[in-house]
C-alpha cells in the first residue's frame, strides 16, 4: 500500500511538471530542409512524453555557420532573432548538439539581457532534455538492429553528453542510457568510441581531403564492428558520413537517434 501511495505521488508530481512545462521546438535549418523526418520524430517523441510542444514559425538559423566561419559580428541579428522567438518558453529543445552548444556557449556575443540569459540556460539537446530534465531513460521504443553510436564532438565535449576517452573520468553516456533501453537494439562497441568524423561544418569544405579521410575511418570502424545502423544526436555528422556511405555503396544505414527512440518496429 505504501509503495502504491509513493508511486501515485511520483506520478502526480511528474504529471504536474509536464502540464506546466512549455517547450519551444528548435529545428535547425539543415534538418528542416534536408531531414524533416528528424524534426517530426522529435516532436512526436516529446508529445509521447506528455510535454506541451510549440513550434515558433518565425525561427531561422541559430547563427552557427557564420560564427564558425569567423563572422560572429554579422550573426548578431540572427542570434537576437532566435532569442525573440524562444524567450517565452520554459525550455528550448532541439535535435542537434552543435546548434544547441552554439546557443548556450556563443550567444555571449549578445548583450546579456535577462531574455538572453534565460534562453541560453534553458536550451537543451533532445537526449539531454529527456534524460536530465524529464528523468526518463526507457521510452518504450523498439528497434531490433545492431546499432553503432557516433558521439559528436560538440555534444560530447561541449555539452558533456558523455565521458571522453581522453579524460580519466568515470564512464557515462546520456545517449547510451537511452539506447540501451530500446527493445531489441544491440549497441555495438566501436574500436574508437568517440573519434571525430571530420565534418566540422565549414572544415569539410576548406579541408576536404582531411575531412573525407576522417569520415571514411569512422565508417570503417562501424563496419568492422558489425553495425547495421549508425546513429547519433547530430545529423550534421550523420549527413557527412551518409554522403560517403552512399557514394561508396557501403552496407550501412544512417538514422538520427530521435528516429530510433521514436520507433516501434
Amino acid at each position: 500500500m505504501l509503495k502504491f501511495v509513493t508511486d501515485l505521488k511520483n506520478f502526480k508530481s511528474d504529471f504536474l511538471i509536464y502540464i506546466k512545462m512549455k517547450v519551444g521546438l528548435f529545428i535547425p535549418c539543415y534538418i528542416n530542409q534536408l531531414y524533416p523526418q528528424v524534426g517530426i520524430a522529435t516532436l512526436e517523441l516529446l508529445e509521447k512524453l506528455g510535454v506541451e510542444v510549440i513550434y515558433p514559425t518565425g525561427q531561422t538559423c541559430c547563427g552557427q555557420p557564420l560564427g564558425n566561419s569567423g563572422y560572429e559580428d554579422d550573426s548578431k541579428g540572427i542570434c537576437q532573432l532566435f532569442v525573440e522567438n524562444f524567450k517565452e518558453f520554459d525550455y528550448i529543445v532541439g535535435p542537434s548538439g552543435s546548434c544547441v552548444y552554439h546557443v548556450k556557449k556563443h550567444f555571449d556575443i549578445l548583450e546579456q539581457t535577462e531574455d538572453v540569459k534565460r534562453v541560453r540556460k534553458n536550451t537543451y539537446e533532445l537526449c539531454q532534455f529527456i534524460h536530465d530534465v524529464l528523468g526518463k531513460t526507457d521510452l518504450g521504443a523498439s528497434f531490433p538492429h545492431k546499432v553503432g553510436l557516433h558521439k559528436s564532438c560538440h555534444g560530447l565535449r561541449g555539452l558533456r553528453l558523455g565521458s571522453c576517452s581522453e579524460r580519466m573520468d568515470p564512464h557515462y553516456s546520456t545517449e547510451e542510457d537511452l539506447l540501451k533501453n530500446v527493445k531489441g537494439l544491440q549497441l555495438q562497441t566501436l574500436n574508437r568510441v568517440d573519434e571525430c568524423c571530420g565534418f566540422g561544418g565549414t572544415f569539410s569544405v576548406f579541408e576536404e581531403a582531411i575531412s573525407t579521410k576522417m569520415g571514411k575511418d569512422r565508417i570503417q570502424d562501424h563496419i568492422d564492428s558489425d553495425v547495421e545502423v549508425i546513429t547519433g544526436a547530430d545529423h550534421s555528422c550523420l549527413m557527412h558520413m551518409e554522403g560517403l556511405i552512399n557514394r561508396n555503396k557501403q552496407p550501412l544505414k544512417v538514422m538520427h537517434i530521435a528516429e530510433i527512440l521514436n520507433s516501434s518496429i
